[in-house]
């Protein structure tokens, strides 16, 4: 019974995933919850009570949190108006996404674009506190120790497993061990590249709502199984800031902090979501010592 079970939620959890893809890739846009239910394959009804019991949170609750989410880092990381960061996120106009950004982060829009800090939002108390994990380093010494990069990097057909409250111990070990173990078993694991990609940001999204998934690459034409424990989806071609390190989660956490705050914030890019590969992958899992490329896709800011 305890095996139906588990084969059961793991279908539900599939069909689910494949909708919070859909939202990532359409938060500009708006849509229905048949919409949504179609992209699932389930009935509108069935639809509502199954999303709400895989992630914690209602349709709209979601859609909504993911939308300021986005918005907090186009203000943060981009130079686009108030006005098209609204128009981008799906907010209908400025002063809607002014209104509901201070009513979750409890500060408006441009307040949050001139300091970068969230103070007064019920979300802070659940954050991990990253910066206490920096080493302490002149500029001189961040830019002579992580050197940048920019490459472009081809489409790649990955699998993945996602994790939620993925900073809670164990996590996102865990999601790479069952990835390590499939590629293994399914003859991947030799060819494949393994990387981690954070799919939100820390400082503006709750702890326990915290996604991370656990990558590799795949050929374009593998079948995966449906009983299997991944998921799949293409990467676009993409440019993507890179540094290597190789050290302890102290230098990779300041490798990150100078990254995102000091070189992106100075740069002449805008970023999206970022990611790390393992460069030793019979080591992927012994987080004491890491060896990765630190990667952030970027556009140019002249794009915009």
């Amino acid at each position: 019974m305890e095996a139906e079970k588990s084969k059961s939620y793991e279908i539900y959890r599939s069909r689910i995933d494949r909708v919070i893809d859909y939202v990532n890739g359409k938060l500009d846009q708006s849509f229905s919850l048949e919409e949504l239910a179609s992209v699932a394959a389930f009935s509108p009804y069935h639809f509502h009570r199954i999303f709400a019991a895989i992630t914690g949170e209602s349709v709209n609750f979601f859609t909504n949190r993911l939308r300021l989410e986005k918005s907090a880092r186009l203000l943060k990381f981009s130079q686009n108006a108030i006005a098209n960061v609204a128009m981008e996120c799906g907010f209908s106009s400025p002063a809607t996404l002014s209104r509901a950004f201070k009513q979750y982060f409890g500060i408006s829009p441009s307040a949050y674009r001139i300091t970068g800090k969230i103070e007064n939002s019920k979300i802070r108390k659940e954050l991990v506190p990253l910066d206490a994990y920096i080493c302490p380093m002149s500029d001189t010494e961040l830019k002579a120790n992580f050197p940048i990069e920019i490459r472009e990097f081809p489409q790649r057909r990955i699998a993945y497993i996602r994790v939620v409250d993925a900073y809670r111990k164990g996590v996102a070990i865990e999601a790479f061990d069952r990835l390590v173990q499939w590629s293994k078993l399914v003859g991947l694991f030799d060819s494949g590249t393994f990387f981690g990609m954070s799919i939100d940001d820390p400082k503006v999204t709750p702890k326990e709502k915290y996604r991370y998934e656990a990558c590799i690459t795949i050929p374009e034409k593998f079948k995966v199984s449906t009983h299997s424990p991944v998921e799949t989806t293409t990467l676009p071609s993409c440019k993507y800031a890179v540094t290597t390190v190789s050290g302890d989660f102290t230098y990779v956490a300041t490798a990150i902090h100078y990254l995102f705050n000091k070189w992106l914030l100075n740069s002449d890019y805008e970023h999206q979501h970022g990611m790390e590969v393992f460069l030793d992958k019979e080591n992927i899992c012994n987080w004491e010592h890491f060896h990765l490329d630190l990667c952030v896709p970027v556009q140019s800011l002249n794009n915009y």
